[in-house]
């Protein structure tokens, strides 16, 4: 069975996102979030296809599928979808470990409510946005795995203490 993982980093202050990019670079975030996905097929919004470096568009190594509501909207190299549940379905119909889910903010509320994994980096700074994660109800979730780590956000040049946490969806029950 596929499981459907959302991976997020999230600041102290829920933010995601501003100006259509992330407010922060921490190369250890980067680096998680490639090892993490890389294999799997990634589900985005249309924004946050666009916002992904050109050096990057699609994601290597990725099925890269988007969601959009523009009948015309194609990117070369990607699966377009009009509909969330049908692209879960179609990642769910593949004979696949996991799927991932990743932003933005809009596709992130939705992925919530069918996720079985949570990929949260949760980074210990406020920082000014305009997209915020969710609020998550953390009764739902077990977490399985903790990393604790320090580095260095160089778009701010500050030191951030951050930590990997892998939830799993508890069972009903």
């Amino acid at each position: 069975m596929t499981d459907i993982v959302v991976i997020v980093a999230v600041a102290k202050n829920n933010a995601i996102g501003k100006d259509n990019d992330i407010p922060w670079h921490i190369r250890e975030d980067f680096e998680h979030f490639k090892e993490k996905t890389s294999g799997f097929p990634c589900i985005m919004g249309d924004k946050t296809y666009e916002s992904l470096p050109d050096n990057s568009k699609p994601l290597p190594n990725r099925e890269n599928i988007v969601l959009t509501f523009d009948k015309e909207y194609k990117p070369e190299g990607t699966t377009v979808f009009h509909d969330f549940n049908e692209a879960i379905e179609y990642v769910k119909g593949k004979n696949i470990e996991k799927a991932f889910i990743i932003g933005g903010a809009t596709i992130y509320r939705l992925g919530m409510r069918v996720a079985d994994v949570f990929e949260l980096t949760s980074i210990d700074h406020d920082y000014d946005a305009d997209t915020f994660f969710p609020e998550v109800n953390f009764d739902e979730w077990e977490l399985i795995n903790r990393e604790d780590k320090e580095g260095m956000d160089v778009k701010n040049k500050i030191n951030v203490k951050f930590s990997f946490l892998t939830y799993r969806r508890k069972k009903n029950g």
